[in-house]
Protein backbone atom coordinates (compact mmCIF):
# COMPACT_ATOMS: atom_id res chain seq x y z
CA UNK A 1 0.00 0.00 0.00
CA UNK A 2 2.80 2.36 0.51
CA UNK A 3 1.18 4.26 3.51
CA UNK A 4 4.46 5.90 4.68
CA UNK A 5 3.43 7.01 7.87
CA UNK A 6 -0.24 6.62 8.14
CA UNK A 7 -1.01 10.16 6.72
CA UNK A 8 -5.09 10.69 6.16
CA UNK A 9 -6.96 13.13 4.48
CA UNK A 10 -9.85 15.25 6.15
CA UNK A 11 -12.52 16.86 3.77
CA UNK A 12 -14.33 18.84 5.89
CA UNK A 13 -16.13 22.09 5.47
CA UNK A 14 -16.84 22.34 8.95
CA UNK A 15 -14.17 24.02 10.47
CA UNK A 16 -14.77 22.88 14.23
CA UNK A 17 -15.54 19.63 13.55
CA UNK A 18 -12.56 19.49 11.01
CA UNK A 19 -10.74 20.21 14.22
CA UNK A 20 -12.29 17.70 16.53
CA UNK A 21 -12.26 14.93 14.16
CA UNK A 22 -8.14 15.88 12.99
CA UNK A 23 -7.06 15.95 16.44
CA UNK A 24 -8.50 12.86 17.89
CA UNK A 25 -6.83 11.17 15.18
CA UNK A 26 -3.47 12.60 15.90
CA UNK A 27 -4.08 11.36 19.26
CA UNK A 28 -5.14 7.60 17.93
CA UNK A 29 -1.74 8.15 16.37
CA UNK A 30 -2.15 9.43 12.68
CA UNK A 31 -1.14 12.50 10.71
CA UNK A 32 -3.81 14.45 9.13
CA UNK A 33 -4.19 16.96 6.48
CA UNK A 34 -7.13 18.89 6.44
CA UNK A 35 -9.11 20.59 3.76
CA UNK A 36 -12.19 22.25 3.36
CA UNK A 37 -13.46 22.22 -0.35
CA UNK A 38 -13.59 20.31 -4.18
CA UNK A 39 -10.96 22.52 -5.18
CA UNK A 40 -8.55 21.83 -2.40
CA UNK A 41 -9.23 18.09 -3.26
CA UNK A 42 -8.32 17.97 -6.67
CA UNK A 43 -5.62 19.92 -6.46
CA UNK A 44 -4.09 18.07 -3.43
CA UNK A 45 -0.43 17.78 -4.31
CA UNK A 46 0.38 14.45 -2.68
CA UNK A 47 -2.25 11.88 -2.40
CA UNK A 48 0.09 8.97 -3.27
CA UNK A 49 1.57 9.34 -0.01
CA UNK A 50 -2.01 9.77 1.68
CA UNK A 51 -3.33 5.89 3.53
CA UNK A 52 -6.66 7.00 3.50
CA UNK A 53 -9.35 10.26 2.67
CA UNK A 54 -12.25 10.82 5.08
CA UNK A 55 -14.49 12.88 2.55
CA UNK A 56 -17.52 14.09 3.65
CA UNK A 57 -20.44 15.30 0.59
CA UNK A 58 -21.84 18.90 1.32
CA UNK A 59 -18.70 21.14 0.42
CA UNK A 60 -19.33 24.77 -0.56
CA UNK A 61 -18.03 24.57 -3.81
CA UNK A 62 -19.57 21.28 -5.02
CA UNK A 63 -20.40 17.64 -4.16
CA UNK A 64 -18.36 15.36 -2.67
CA UNK A 65 -19.18 12.48 -4.99
CA UNK A 66 -18.22 14.00 -7.55
CA UNK A 67 -14.60 14.85 -5.98
CA UNK A 68 -14.49 10.97 -5.44
CA UNK A 69 -15.08 10.41 -9.05
CA UNK A 70 -12.86 12.46 -10.15
CA UNK A 71 -9.76 10.95 -7.98
CA UNK A 72 -11.02 7.58 -9.30
CA UNK A 73 -11.12 8.50 -12.76
CA UNK A 74 -7.38 9.64 -12.53
CA UNK A 75 -6.09 6.52 -10.49
CA UNK A 76 -6.11 7.56 -6.82
CA UNK A 77 -6.90 4.22 -5.59
CA UNK A 78 -6.08 5.22 -1.72
CA UNK A 79 -9.04 3.62 0.47
CA UNK A 80 -12.60 6.85 1.20
CA UNK A 81 -14.57 6.48 3.77
CA UNK A 82 -17.68 8.76 3.03
CA UNK A 83 -18.78 10.81 6.68
CA UNK A 84 -21.65 12.67 5.96
CA UNK A 85 -25.65 13.61 7.27
CA UNK A 86 -26.67 11.82 4.28
CA UNK A 87 -28.27 8.81 5.08
CA UNK A 88 -30.52 7.50 3.03
CA UNK A 89 -29.81 3.96 1.39
CA UNK A 90 -29.76 5.57 -2.16
CA UNK A 91 -26.75 7.91 -0.71
CA UNK A 92 -24.81 4.56 0.62
CA UNK A 93 -25.34 3.22 -3.00
CA UNK A 94 -24.54 6.34 -5.00
CA UNK A 95 -21.57 6.89 -2.73
CA UNK A 96 -20.23 2.93 -3.06
CA UNK A 97 -20.82 3.08 -6.58
CA UNK A 98 -18.82 6.50 -7.05
CA UNK A 99 -15.76 4.66 -5.70
CA UNK A 100 -16.33 4.76 -1.68
CA UNK A 101 -14.73 2.08 0.47
CA UNK A 102 -17.04 2.68 3.23
CA UNK A 103 -20.00 4.90 4.37
CA UNK A 104 -20.46 6.45 7.87
CA UNK A 105 -23.89 8.61 8.62
CA UNK A 106 -22.89 11.35 11.50
CA UNK A 107 -23.42 11.74 14.01
CA UNK A 108 -21.08 8.69 15.01
CA UNK A 109 -19.16 7.88 17.92
CA UNK A 110 -15.06 8.21 17.14
CA UNK A 111 -14.73 4.99 18.43
CA UNK A 112 -16.60 3.22 15.48
CA UNK A 113 -15.39 5.62 12.82
CA UNK A 114 -11.85 4.54 13.95
CA UNK A 115 -12.49 1.13 14.13
CA UNK A 116 -14.13 1.27 10.14
CA UNK A 117 -11.26 3.26 9.47
CA UNK A 118 -8.84 0.43 10.77
CA UNK A 119 -10.72 -2.29 9.08
CA UNK A 120 -10.84 -0.52 5.89
CA UNK A 121 -6.87 0.16 6.14
CA UNK A 122 -6.47 -3.90 6.75
CA UNK A 123 -8.77 -4.53 3.88
CA UNK A 124 -6.67 -2.34 1.81
CA UNK A 125 -3.57 -3.61 2.60
CA UNK A 126 -5.43 -6.81 2.13
CA UNK A 127 -4.47 -8.80 5.44
CA UNK A 128 -5.45 -8.58 9.12
CA UNK A 129 -2.11 -8.02 10.18
CA UNK A 130 0.15 -7.28 7.43
CA UNK A 131 3.92 -7.06 8.95
CA UNK A 132 6.76 -5.51 7.07
CA UNK A 133 10.18 -6.09 7.47
CA UNK A 134 13.82 -4.99 6.99
CA UNK A 135 17.10 -5.42 8.95
CA UNK A 136 15.98 -8.00 11.77
CA UNK A 137 12.77 -5.18 12.49
CA UNK A 138 9.12 -6.24 11.94
CA UNK A 139 6.49 -3.96 12.03
CA UNK A 140 2.18 -4.03 11.77
CA UNK A 141 1.33 -0.31 10.47
CA UNK A 142 -2.14 -0.97 10.94
CA UNK A 143 -1.90 -2.44 14.25
CA UNK A 144 1.10 -0.07 15.21
CA UNK A 145 3.27 -3.36 16.64
CA UNK A 146 6.95 -3.09 16.37
CA UNK A 147 9.39 -5.95 17.09
CA UNK A 148 13.04 -6.65 16.71
CA UNK A 149 14.97 -9.90 16.51
CA UNK A 150 11.37 -11.40 17.37
CA UNK A 151 11.29 -9.00 20.81
CA UNK A 152 8.86 -5.83 21.58
CA UNK A 153 9.40 -2.47 20.96
CA UNK A 154 8.08 0.78 23.02
CA UNK A 155 7.84 3.64 20.32
CA UNK A 156 6.44 6.81 20.67
CA UNK A 157 4.16 7.97 17.73
CA UNK A 158 6.29 9.71 15.91
CA UNK A 159 9.33 7.37 16.51
CA UNK A 160 6.80 4.20 15.06
CA UNK A 161 6.35 6.70 12.17
CA UNK A 162 10.35 7.32 11.13
CA UNK A 163 10.88 3.44 11.42
CA UNK A 164 7.88 2.52 9.45
CA UNK A 165 9.54 5.30 6.97
CA UNK A 166 13.16 3.07 7.22
CA UNK A 167 11.86 -0.39 7.21
CA UNK A 168 9.73 0.67 3.64
CA UNK A 169 13.02 1.99 2.09
CA UNK A 170 15.81 -0.16 3.74
CA UNK A 171 19.22 0.90 1.47
CA UNK A 172 17.87 4.39 0.61
CA UNK A 173 19.18 7.38 1.30
CA UNK A 174 16.27 10.02 3.30
CA UNK A 175 17.08 13.40 3.78
CA UNK A 176 16.22 15.27 6.71
CA UNK A 177 13.25 16.52 4.06
CA UNK A 178 11.88 13.85 2.82
CA UNK A 179 11.56 12.75 6.98
CA UNK A 180 9.96 15.74 7.67
CA UNK A 181 7.57 15.15 4.11
CA UNK A 182 6.46 11.95 5.29
CA UNK A 183 6.16 12.53 9.38
CA UNK A 184 4.38 15.89 9.71
CA UNK A 185 1.02 17.01 8.37
CA UNK A 186 1.29 19.92 5.53
CA UNK A 187 0.83 22.56 8.29
CA UNK A 188 2.36 21.61 10.90
CA UNK A 189 5.33 22.89 12.06
CA UNK A 190 8.55 21.93 10.70
CA UNK A 191 12.04 21.90 12.54
CA UNK A 192 14.80 19.70 11.07
CA UNK A 193 16.40 19.76 14.24
CA UNK A 194 13.46 17.84 16.25
CA UNK A 195 14.50 15.43 12.89
CA UNK A 196 17.62 14.51 14.08
CA UNK A 197 16.85 14.27 18.07
CA UNK A 198 13.95 11.53 16.67
CA UNK A 199 16.35 9.78 14.84
CA UNK A 200 18.75 9.75 17.83
CA UNK A 201 16.21 8.51 19.95
CA UNK A 202 15.18 5.60 17.38
CA UNK A 203 19.23 5.23 16.71
CA UNK A 204 19.36 4.14 20.45
CA UNK A 205 16.27 1.63 20.11
CA UNK A 206 17.11 -0.56 17.43
CA UNK A 207 21.00 0.05 17.95
CA UNK A 208 23.27 2.37 16.35
CA UNK A 209 24.69 0.05 13.67
CA UNK A 210 20.58 0.27 11.62
CA UNK A 211 20.83 4.09 10.98
CA UNK A 212 23.51 5.57 9.25
CA UNK A 213 23.92 8.74 9.04
CA UNK A 214 25.49 10.71 5.94
CA UNK A 215 26.61 13.62 6.61
CA UNK A 216 25.14 16.29 4.23
CA UNK A 217 22.93 13.79 2.54
CA UNK A 218 20.73 12.27 5.54
CA UNK A 219 20.34 8.80 6.88
CA UNK A 220 20.48 5.58 5.97
CA UNK A 221 18.79 2.06 7.26
CA UNK A 222 21.05 -0.96 7.15
CA UNK A 223 19.11 -4.03 6.33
Amino acid sequence: MGTQGLRLLLIEDDGELASRLSNRLRDAGFAVDVAGSQADGEGWPDLDKIAAIILDLGLPDGNGLDLLRYWRGRRVDCPVLILTARGSWQDKVEGLNAGADDFVVKPVRFEELLARLHALLRRHVGARAQWIEAGGVRLDPVGRNAEIEGAALSLSKQEFRLLQLFVRRPGQVLSQGDILEHLYDLGAERDLNAIEVLVSRLRRKVGAGRIKTLRGLGYRFEA
